[in-house]
């Protein structure tokens, strides 16, 4: 893995947590504006639209760093249209990435098959 797309990785893992978070977060004002008179989606609304364009944005740079395969793309966007996808999205990727530091050393130690 080189640089480049390694760095697409992290990006996307660093922006997965804070959506997801943000979501749920916005499900919570949703639910207070309609209970109470607390009303804070004026707020989160627009914060959740960004980090959200952010997650899609480096989505689209990761798959097409990546090579994923259309299905390894697709569970990655509908993970960030769960309320709680962002975790399951960021867990994934964190692994994802240390299996190719993994395999990179191994190739650079000239560990056959990796």
């Amino acid at each position: 893995m080189d640089l480049k797309t390694a760095t697409a990785i992290r990006r996307l893992r660093l922006v997965s947590a804070p959506e997801a978070i943000s979501f749920l977060l916005l499900l919570v004002c949703s639910v207070l504006k309609r209970t109470t008179d607390f009303n804070a989606v004026p707020v989160m609304g627009p914060v959740h639209g960004a980090l959200f364009v952010l997650y899609v944005i480096f989505w689209a740079d990761a798959w097409n760093r990546t090579k994923w395969s259309s299905n390894t793309a697709a569970l990655y966007f509908v993970l960030s249209v769960l309320p709680a996808g962002g975790f399951f999205a960021e867990r994934r990727l964190r692994r994802e990435a240390e299996d190719a530091v993994i395999a990179s050393r191994a190739r650079q130690k000239g560990v056959v098959g990796a």
